[in-house]
C-alpha cells in the first residue's frame, strides 16, 4: 500500500494508505486501513498505534477525525486503551462457547447501530439537563414527571393521547405483572391464561399463592365462550392476555375477538392485564384492548422486549388513582422502582428520537431475520413474518423435549412447548428466536444445523450420535 506524504512528517505507519476526497470520510477510511493491516498481518496483536494528535498531525487533519477513526476501529474490536500507555492492536476474540442460542427472546441488533456512541451521547445529555442528585435518589411516585410524560408519548401509536398521570413507570415487565398479581388479588384467587403462556406469570402466580387455570385458545387467541363460561365457573380476578405476537406461538389476535373478550369482561366485571410488548413490532396491529374496555383493562409495554434489554423499563397504564397507589404499594415490596437514570436514558430517547430511530431498526433487522428463516425452513415455517420469534410445530416423528435435546446436543438451544404450558396445556412445537444471535451468518448457521435436524428421525439421529 503507498504511504501517505505529508508536509508535516513522511515517518508514517506503512499501513495507511493515501487519503483521497474520493474515499468516502476520512475517519472510515483510516478504520477501514487499520481493519485491513490487522487481517493482512502487518499489524499485530500488542502492537503500540501512534498517539492521536501526533497521528493527525502526520495527515494534516484534524484530532476529531483520528479520535472517530479509532473510536470506529474499536467498536469493531480492533483496538483497545490501557490508559496512559497509549492505543494497541487487539487480541482477537475467542469464542468461548460453540452454543447457537435460539432460545432467548430478545430484539435483534439493527444494522449500524452503535450502542456505546448511543450510551455517550443520550447520558451526557441527561447529565447536562438532569438534577445528578434526583438520579441518584428515591423515586417511588412510579417515574418522574418527565418519565411519564416520555411514557404518554411512546404510547401514542397504540392510544393516540395519554393523561401521563395515569402512567407508572416500572422496572420491567416482569415486576409489572408481579406487582397487578399482588394489587388486584389475594391468596387462592383464580387468574386466567390461554394454555401456552408467559413463564413468568406462572412464576409470580404460584409465588404468591394465586391459582393460574387456562382457557381455550384457537388460532385467534382466547376463545371468547370458553373466556365467559371459566368467568361462571371459577370467578376468576384477574385474566392475562398477550394477543399481540404472542408469546410463545406468535398469535396475533384480531380485533373482532379483541372486542368480543372486551364485552365479557365489561360484563363478568373481570379485569385484564395485557401485556403487550410487541405491538410496536407488528406489521398493523389491531388496536389494544385497553382502547376497547379502558376501566377494565391494565396495559403494559415494555421497552426491553423492542429496543433492547439493557433498558428494564416498563410503561404501565393504570386509571383509576386508588389501583394506581395499590399497585406502586405492591411495587415497593419488592422492587421499588425503576433505576432512575435508566428511566432517565430511557425519557431522553424517547424525546430526541433516538427510540424511535432503534425500533426502526429493530424492526427492518426482525424482517430481515424472518425472511431468512421462512427460506430455510421451508414447508415448516408459519410465521406472519414480524415480531422476534417463530413457533414452529413438529413433525410428529419428534416431540418437543426430545427434539429440545438432540438441539442441544448438536450446539443449538431451542424452547420446547412444555416450558410455557400451564395445567394440562401443551403442544408439539419449539418456540426459535431470531434476535438472540447477534451476527446473520450464525443465525443462519443455527437455523440450517435445525432445518437438518428436523429432516432426521429420531432414530437415524441417536444411531449417528452413538
Amino acid at each position: 500500500m503507498s504511504q501517505v506524504k505529508t508536509i508535516q512528517d513522511e515517518n508514517l505507519p506503512n499501513w495507511l494508505p493515501q487519503l483521497t476526497a474520493q474515499g468516502g470520510p476520512r475517519f472510515l477510511q483510516i478504520a477501514d486501513a487499520l481493519q485491513a493491516a490487522v487481517a493482512e498481518g502487518s499489524l499485530k496483536p500488542g502492537e503500540r498505534l501512534p498517539p492521536q494528535r501526533r497521528l493527525a498531525a502526520q495527515l494534516d487533519v484534524d484530532l476529531t477525525t483520528v479520535t472517530r477513526a479509532y473510536d470506529e476501529a474499536r467498536r469493531r474490536n480492533l483496538l483497545e486503551g490501557r490508559g496512559a500507555r497509549g492505543t494497541y492492536v487487539a487480541a482477537p476474540k475467542v469464542e468461548l462457547t460453540s452454543i447457537l442460542d435460539l432460545s432467548m427472546n430478545t430484539p435483534p441488533p439493527p444494522d449500524g447501530a452503535d450502542f456505546g456512541d448511543m450510551l455517550k451521547q443520550g447520558l451526557s445529555q441527561v447529565l447536562i439537563r438532569a438534577d445528578s442528585d434526583l438520579l441518584m435518589t428515591y423515586h417511588l411516585a412510579g417515574g418522574s414527571e418527565s418519565d411519564r410524560q416520555a411514557a404518554a408519548k411512546w404510547l401514542e401509536p397504540m392510544f393516540e393521547r395519554l393523561d401521563s398521570r395515569q402512567l407508572v413507570v416500572g422496572p420491567g415487565a416482569q415486576a409489572a405483572i408481579a406487582a397487578l398479581i399482588l394489587a388486584l388479588t389475594g391468596p387462592g384467587d383464580v387468574i386466567l391464561a390461554e394454555p401456552m403462556n408467559y413463564p413468568g406469570l406462572r412464576a409470580a402466580a404460584y409465588q404468591f399463592g394465586r391459582r393460574l387455570i387456562t382457557v381455550e385458545a384457537d388460532k385467534h387467541g382466547m376463545v371468547p365462550g370458553m373466556l365467559e363460561a371459566a368467568c361462571r365457573k371459577h370467578k376468576p380476578k384477574l385474566v392475562y392476555l398477550n394477543p399481540t405476537l404472542q408469546n410463545p406461538t406468535a398469535i396475533t389476535m384480531p380485533e373482532s375477538r379483541r372486542r368480543e373478550l372486551a364485552s365479557i369482561a365489561k360484563r363478568c366485571k373481570l379485569r385484564i392485564v395485557e401485556d403487550d410488548p410487541y405491538w410496536l413490532l407488528a406489521d398493523a396491529p389491531p388496536p389494544p384492548i385497553a382502547t376497547l374496555a379502558p376501566e377494565q383493562v391494565y396495559y403494559i409495554s415494555t421497552l426491553s422486549k423492542c429496543l433492547t434489554p439493557g433498558l428494564r423499563v416498563a410503561f404501565v397504564l393504570i386509571r383509576d388513582p386508588q389501583e394506581r397507589e395499590r399497585f406502586l404499594v405492591a411495587l415497593r415490596s419488592f422492587a421499588l422502582m425503576a433505576a432512575p437514570l435508566t428511566a432517565a436514558l430511557a425519557t431522553q430517547w424517547i424525546f430526541d428520537g433516538s427510540a424511535d430511530a432503534l425500533m426502526a431498526g429493530v424492526r427492518k433487522e426482525a424482517r430481515l431475520r424472518h425472511r431468512i428463516a421462512r427460506d430455510i425452513l421451508a414447508g415448516r415455517y408459519s410465521g406472519a413474518g414480524d415480531g422476534l420469534h417463530v413457533w414452529l410445530e413438529l413433525p410428529a416423528y419428534w416431540n418437543s423435549l426430545q427434539l429440545a435435546r438432540a438441539a442441544d446436543s448438536e450446539g443449538i438451544a431451542v424452547t420446547p412447548a412444555e416450558a410455557f404450558a400451564a395445567g394440562s396445556g401443551s403442544a408439539n412445537a419449539i418456540r426459535i428466536c431470531l434476535g438472540s444471535i447477534k451476527d446473520r451468518g450464525r443465525l443462519q448457521a443455527g437455523l440450517q444445523r435445525l432445518s437438518h435436524l428436523l429432516a432426521r428421525r429420531p432414530e437415524s439421529f441417536s444411531a449417528a450420535v452413538v
